[in-house]
């Protein structure tokens, strides 16, 4: 197994498939690839765990949507499950960071059977607040009229202390890059925000297999509120709330020890 290709609604989705055991299925965040969940770290498949890795449509080598529009929560959870029943998988341990995170638990919710447990990693969506859609735009319109240039200029400067703002934007320039269709990525940026994984806290409690909910302090990471994974936490039945140290790099960024988490996920799933 290695790189493979995943038929997803007419979509071509780029893959990877490697290891052995118990499954887990890794999700990225919106302008990422997946190389961007556990930063490369291969500490999982060293573990004992099959990892199957994706990029989301319209993201690095994947097709774009068949339209702009179609980069919503119901679009990102159907093409989980055709990666799921396309490398032959009834039930994984779903792990994912923000868009990712909220694309698993949207899958779970339509498919609990399907999930073992959850790593929800740096969550941003909050059912009960309005998103900032001229923030989305504005990043949107950069990178379509601009490229990664544009990206940049339209984020601004990054509202981290000094000692995380060459690596903020250093990031994002590397992430940028890894994009076949980068006209893909600026529909996505419009639409995904405008979608709703989930309509209420409530409906969380349904979703009673384990969980760990990892969150960043906002320090370094603003954009993903410590406060909302928090939330997350709450709403969970079966949950522990993780973070890196105060004044660390979130354990998000930190491969490795992410790694280490979706690993003691998939151990209290066994």
């Amino acid at each position: 197994m290695g790189d493979v290709t995943i038929t997803a609604g007419g979509i071509a989705l780029a893959a990877e498939d490697a290891g052995e055991g118990p499954p887990v299925v890794l999700l990225h965040g919106l302008t990422a690839t997946r190389r961007y969940v556990v930063m490369g770290s291969r500490a999982l498949e060293r573990g004992g765990h099959r990892v199957v890795a994706y990029d989301a449509r319209g993201h690095g080598r994947s097709d774009p949507a068949p339209d702009p529009g179609a980069y919503a929560y119901g679009d990102l959870a159907r093409d989980l499950e055709a990666v799921l029943d396309d490398r032959g998988i009834d039930r994984a341990v779903l792990a994912g960071a923000s868009m990712g995170a909220h694309t698993l638990v949207r899958f779970a919710l339509e498919h609990p059977e399907r999930a073992a447990a959850l790593v929800i990693a740096t969550p941003a969506f909050d059912p009960e607040a309005e998103p900032r859609l001229d923030h989305w735009d504005r990043l949107s319109e950069g990178l379509r009229s601009g490229g990664v240039d544009g990206f940049v200029e339209a984020y601004g400067d990054p509202p981290v202390p000094d000692r995380f703002k060459e690596t903020v934007i250093r990031v994002i320039r590397q992430r940028l890059g890894a994009h076949e269709h980068p006209e893909a990525v600026a529909d996505a940026l419009a639409a995904v925000p405008r979608s709703r994984p989930f309509e209420s806290w409530d409906v969380l409690a349904d979703l009673d297999m384990p969980a760990i909910v990892v969150a960043s302090r906002d320090e370094a990471d603003p954009e993903h509120p410590y406060a909302v994974a928090a939330r997350f936490a709450q709403a969970l039945p079966d949950v522990e709330l993780r973070s890196e140290e105060e004044g660390a790099s979130p354990l998000a960024w930190q491969g490795g020890q992410f790694s280490k988490v979706i690993a003691e996920a998939a151990a209290r799933a066994a």
